[in-house]
């Protein structure tokens, strides 16, 4: 059976090698694939000719050849944690100068502590780097530089377990500090939260200060001004609390121009299309009245890019993250 699998992968691994002046028959090839199946071509593709295949789409991308596709796949086709160390140190790199927090927040909301340290150690091996140090360094200091500092101290002090009692209680801290206090938000205590409890814990603080007080905690910061950190807690909050909901509206808004992240269609296509697709799915139809297919194809140009895309939405392959 292990030779039978070998032998069907390495004729996979030389219909791609020809298959470079048809990029659709490559992006139909490798849609439907699994991580596992995609490690599988990755590594009998090397051993036949030498050279990494995410390498030949890099280069394809260079000269000119579909470069959204190719960009697309070279995604698809990198193992999670070295995309992540990548996306990471695009989005601290921004071609137009500005951080990517999205893209950011995404990361460190959404990926497990073991991956962090994975990411953390691809970052330092491409880039010669310390990623924590990096974001420490983000100028000038903000809001979102500052959750995004907690958030990187979490995934180093949090415990496994989530406690109802801990939730209640910081849920109740979140309410003193904000919209049951009579002064402005005191910031220390929200990062002191964030940057003392897992993804998971906070998720359970944000349900119950909804089941306490009502209504959503990003509800509250709207009764004051209080400006980007409304904003920055407005997104984690979401990317933590709900993110089915946070992924769709995401793509809406990249789909609609609305916002300037343009990688954002192409970043939570293939990240997410093996997590919780579906539920995007549901979630995006939900709150925009139509299918996630059916919006790539109305605001995605014709061609084999958007076929990728389309072929993403249909993925039933759940794995952890």
């Amino acid at each position: 059976m292990l030779a039978m699998s070998t032998l069907n992968f390495e004729t996979e691994c030389r219909e791609i090698h020809g298959s470079w002046g048809q990029l659709n028959r490559l992006a139909r090839a490798l849609a439907n694939r699994t991580r596992h199946e995609r490690q599988q071509i990755r590594e009998t593709y090397k051993s036949i000719y030498g050279d990494a295949l995410v390498n030949r789409l890099k280069e394809a991308a260079a000269a000119g050849i579909s470069p959204k596709l190719c960009a697309a796949l070279s995604m698809w086709m990198t193992e999670q944690h070295e995309r992540d160390a990548v996306v990471v140190r695009e989005a601290l790199d921004d071609q137009k100068g500005n951080t990517n927090y999205n893209a950011l927040v995404e990361i460190f909301v959404g990926r497990k502590s073991s991956h962090i340290l994975l990411i953390k150690q691809a970052y330092y091996r491409r880039f010669w780097r310390q990623l924590d140090q990096d974001i420490i360094n983000i100028e000038p200091p903000n809001p979102y530089q500052k959750i995004l500092v907690a958030l990187v101290a979490s995934h180093k002090a949090h415990h496994a377990d989530v406690s109802q009692h801990i939730a209640k209680v910081d849920a109740r801290r979140l309410y003193e500090t904000g919209e049951g206090g009579s002064g402005p938000i005191e910031e220390a205590v929200v990062l002191e939260i964030l940057s003392k409890r897992s993804i998971p814990q906070l998720k359970l603080t944000f349900s119950c200060y909804k089941h306490i007080y009502g209504h959503e905690y990003t509800e509250s910061l709207k009764t004051r001004n209080y400006g980007e950190l409304e904003n920055a807690m407005k997104m984690v909050v979401q990317c933590i609390y709900n993110p089915p909901d946070y992924f769709a509206t995401m793509l809406y808004a990249s789909m609609k121009g609305c916002i300037s992240d343009e990688g954002a269609v192409r970043r939570v296509m293939v990240s997410r299309a093996e997590v919780d697709i579906d539920e995007i799915k549901r979630e995006f139809k939900k709150k925009h009245g139509m299918e996630l297919r059916d919006a790539i194809c109305d605001n995605i140009p014709s061609g084999d890019y958007r076929e990728f895309l389309v072929a993403l939405t249909v993925s039933k392959s759940n794995e952890s993250v």
